[in-house]
């Protein structure tokens, strides 16, 4: 998972403005990087010109992925990654740009300004912060958390299995259980066998 480029425009009536922008072009070729950033910066602007007023969009070019929003005051951002980095993941660090960005830069500067002449630095921090959506995004970072004790769990009960145990006989040998007890779990295992596909 990987992010690539992140940059901040203004929609205008014809083209979009790019205000400030961040690549991380590492896993390129040194010699491709400059091309390479041209071409994302190119793609960048022509996904805001395209993209409706208040609304977001994800679009596949090769094997990227391209997230864009812009709000209803034109303000507009672009996010570039590959396809396994989260959608979700990536709309939540435009969503946090874009409002960080509103409030460091004055609306009066957006139409006519330049990454040479607005004052925001923070990009390159987000772009990296971002690079590892676990830790930049608390629900990602709690869904692997679930997967992996799913995992574990899982792991658990075929290792019971493993040793040539069944869970069957464990319950028809035990004296800690109740006879409602080993009734309640042969009839929830009966009714859960009649679902499996045969």
């Amino acid at each position: 998972m990987k992010l690539y480029s992140l940059s901040v425009h203004h929609k205008g009536a014809t083209k979009a403005n790019l205000l400030k922008s961040a690549h991380d072009l590492s896993s390129f070729s040194f010699f491709q990087r400059s091309s390479i950033q041209e071409f994302m910066t190119f793609t960048s602007a022509l996904i805001v010109e395209r993209t409706s007023q208040g609304s977001r969009a994800s679009v596949k070019e090769q094997e990227y992925l391209c997230h864009v929003y812009v709000r209803n005051d034109n303000l507009s951002a672009v996010v570039i990654a590959d396809t396994e980095y989260p959608q979700r993941v990536c709309f939540t660090l435009l969503d946090k740009v874009l409002e960080e960005f509103s409030r460091q830069v004055d609306s009066i500067d957006w139409p006519s300004g330049s990454p040479e002449t607005i004052n925001y630095k923070a990009l390159d921090i987000h772009l990296a912060k971002y690079q590892n959506p676990r830790e930049a995004d608390a629900m990602t970072k709690v869904q692997a958390e679930l997967d992996e004790t799913k995992i574990i769990l899982h792991n658990t009960m075929e290792s019971l299995l493993e040793r040539g145990e069944k869970l069957d006989d464990l319950v028809s040998k035990s004296e800690v259980l109740g006879t409602q007890s080993k009734a309640f779990y042969k009839t929830a295992r009966k009714q859960n066998s009649c679902c499996e596909v045969m």
